[in-house]
């Protein structure tokens, strides 16, 4: 029997949608970020793409693992958020008040809860409590960094490497735009009872009081989160989110030469994002999208549907044609099970991916007879690599 091979079905879809710009904006738009991604939440549409999954240093966004590390011990039970930990003098001289960057003035063999550690973390992007955190709860920074790495590839980032817990510079961290936003979503998404620490507006600690780091929050978008960043030689970072009419959208920048370019640039980019895009639905709930080939089964064929209704975020001007592919192994081996996930929905504007969304086995199809398994091990010898499927499907209204 042949090795199953990898099968391409490809679907043009005439739906009004954007040219994408040579940095992978729709619509001509272009941004001064030299890392850039962005996407709309509910569907997961990529609106943005620039250099998405070129490394860069993470700088102080390196946090949001370590606040993502803390939210996932706090919801399981493992510690609490008035677990105590201690300030050690490592914690103190690296990332406290002797070491002139963003701190909380914790004081030195003081105890922090860890719901004060939280807000020193994500409204004051404090090291000290960075640290202080990492060393409390897996005993060292280094250990607490290897946790990062390892949750990195949990949440689907192949690229991150996390060497501590602040993003100070270790000559080794590194992140992508894609990947920074991945961790964004998982945040929001995952903790929705946690994320709004991200928001608070002030934070005092020691009898200092500090206002929140992030620059979006005032003004009037939508924002809620998360992080800046900066890193000598690379520029000036950001990983926000904003919410606004019922869209949140999810944004990374980085390579942006200052810290007032990056402000403008930022908002100017989710201004664009929440205002230059329409919803479409481009299939119905429970509609069948496709079918895939079986070997050896009662049947040749199984339809194949989404979980949900499928929908992108489109350009409102510069009409253009939507494309989508269906990928799966080719052929399924029979016995087949309903709602067994068969294969993937790939949505193109352009040569630009905006979203995958799985696609799942309607029906069963059962082992075939001999004779109908010999007629189809001689039907796969003829069979060419690769299979593409063109039909057109109606726009909507």
């Amino acid at each position: 029997m042949l090795k199953p091979l990898l099968r391409l079905f490809a679907c043009l879809i005439p739906l009004a949608t954007g040219a994408l710009a040579a940095d992978g904006g729709a619509g001509g738009f272009a941004t001064k970020a030299a890392q850039a991604y962005m996407i709309e939440a509910s569907t997961g549409t990529v609106l943005l793409a620039k250099n998405e999954d070129q490394g860069f240093s993470p700088a102080s966004l390196a946090k949001l693992m370590t606040v993502d590390l803390a939210f996932e011990a706090v919801t399981k039970g493992q510690i609490r958020l008035d677990t105590e930990y201690p300030v050690s003098e490592y914690a103190w001289r690296t990332g406290g008040a002797p070491s002139r960057t963003a701190t909380m003035f914790a004081a030195l063999k003081s105890r922090v809860p860890v719901d004060d550690l939280l807000k020193g973390i994500t409204i004051q992007g404090a090291n000290d409590g960075c640290i202080v955190l990492a060393e409390g709860m897996a005993g060292s920074e280094q250990q607490f960094a290897e946790s990062m790495t390892r949750r990195a590839r949990e949440l689907g980032m192949a690229k991150a490497v996390f060497g501590n817990s602040t993003g100070l510079p270790d000559g080794k961290s590194k992140v992508t735009a894609r990947e920074m936003v991945t961790l964004a979503a998982a945040l929001q998404q995952s903790y929705p009872n946690l994320y709004p620490y991200f928001a608070q507006p002030e934070f005092e600690w020691n009898k200092i009081l500090q206002r929140n780091r992030n620059p979006l929050l005032g003004l009037d978008l939508g924002a809620d989160g998360l992080a800046t960043g900066f890193a000598e030689g690379e520029g000036y970072s950001i990983v926000a989110s904003v919410e606004r009419d019922g869209r949140r959208l999810f944004l990374a920048l980085a390579g942006i030469p200052s810290d007032k370019e990056r402000t403008e640039e930022t908002k100017r980019v989710l201004e664009w994002g929440l205002t230059a895009f329409e919803n479409r639905q481009v299939f119905a709930d429970k509609e069948v999208i496709g079918s895939a080939s079986v070997y050896g089964g009662t049947a040749r064929t199984v339809d194949l549907v989404a979980k949900a209704p499928v929908s992108v975020y489109i350009p409102v001007s510069n009409p253009d044609r939507l494309s989508a592919r269906i990928v799966y192994r080719w052929p399924l081996m029979a016995p087949v099970k309903p709602d067994y996930q068969a294969g993937t929905l790939r949505i193109f504007a352009g040569s630009r991916l905006l979203r995958e969304v799985p696609l799942y086995t309607v029906q069963a199809v059962e082992e075939g007879s001999l004779s109908s398994r010999a007629v189809d091990a001689m039907l796969e010898l003829g069979e060419s690599l690769f299979f593409s499927w063109l039909w057109d499907k109606s726009a909507p209204g």
